[in-house]
């Protein structure tokens, strides 16, 4: 891995006051980040203690925060609707210079650029992001310990099972009927087709769907679609007669996994009562 100081060396579009400005803290806004920034020597503690945590997106970032980091940012913008699509600039890649620990995704194409800007001191650590409640749950454990803060990990994983559960008892009360729905989800939100305690009939993606596939799914007749809001084809079933709902897998700039799971029971709930 190239030290921090031969990688601002290489990125000759990059301004003195900007390096200065990240050695000191700065949010680095114009790179779309998001939740705390911190300052401090590299390898070392903010001033407000813990490690600092640099993560590639907003889903690393919130578990991050879930496992009881308190020092947490992250490159691309939680607005950017399929992260791994972002195009990283120099200045992106100088926050990880002074960070403790670095988040990324293996499918992340950028992946490879921020591993070769993270500094000797800091650790790199793949996460699997995946919303089904036991991967979540494993990485929050993973990070915890990592950090220093398994006691808050294991605290967060507690609400987080039982408030899995009361969402998914509010679901189960609006089933059409009181019947278990039937529905086909995108191969990325069948955490959701889980959550809903529904028939999931089938699966599609991450390719846009064939023909063949097509017909397949619309013959197990799906009263609804879990399409995947962060890397939607459109519509997944046309003239099939099933409502589509957009899942979103991604947490937002508050960094909330928990709200992720509350959306899509709304969605959900809503979707089923009217139906």
């Amino acid at each position: 891995m190239a030290p921090p100081r031969l990688l601002v060396r290489s990125l000759t579009a990059l301004s003195a006051g900007l390096l200065l400005l990240t050695a000191c803290g700065g949010s680095g806004d114009s790179g779309g980040s998001g939740g705390k920034t911190a300052s401090g020597g590299k390898g070392g503690t903010s001033p407000s203690g813990g490690p600092v945590v640099v993560a590639t997106s907003s889903w690393e970032a919130a578990l991050a925060k879930a496992a009881g980091a308190k020092n947490v940012q992250y490159i691309v913008p939680a607005s950017i609707r399929h992260a791994p699509d972002y195009d990283l600039k120099p200045s992106d890649l100088t926050k990880v210079a002074d960070a403790d620990y670095v988040l990324y995704a293996s499918f992340e194409p950028f992946a490879g650029k921020v591993k070769e800007a993270v500094g000797s001191k800091a650790k790199l650590v793949e996460v699997n992001l995946d919303n089904d409640p036991a991967t979540t749950e494993a990485a929050v454990t993973k990070l915890g310990k990592l950090f220093g803060t398994g006691q808050a990990a294991g605290n967060w994983n507690a609400k987080f099972d039982a408030q899995r559960k009361k969402l998914a008892e509010q679901v189960k009360s609006s089933w059409p009927g009181g019947k278990q729905p039937v529905v086909v989800a995108q191969v990325f939100t069948t955490w959701a087709a889980k959550l809903a305690g529904a028939q999931l009939a089938g699966t599609y993606g991450p390719d846009q769907v064939t023909p063949a596939q097509l017909s397949k799914l619309s013959a197990e007749k799906p009263a609804f679609v879990l399409d995947n809001e962060n890397m939607s084809t459109g519509t997944v079933l046309p003239g099939s007669g099933a409502k589509q709902l957009n899942i979103v897998n991604y947490p937002g700039a508050d960094l909330d996994v928990i709200a992720v799971y509350r959306k899509a029971a709304e969605q959900m709930e809503k979707a089923f009562g009217g139906s």
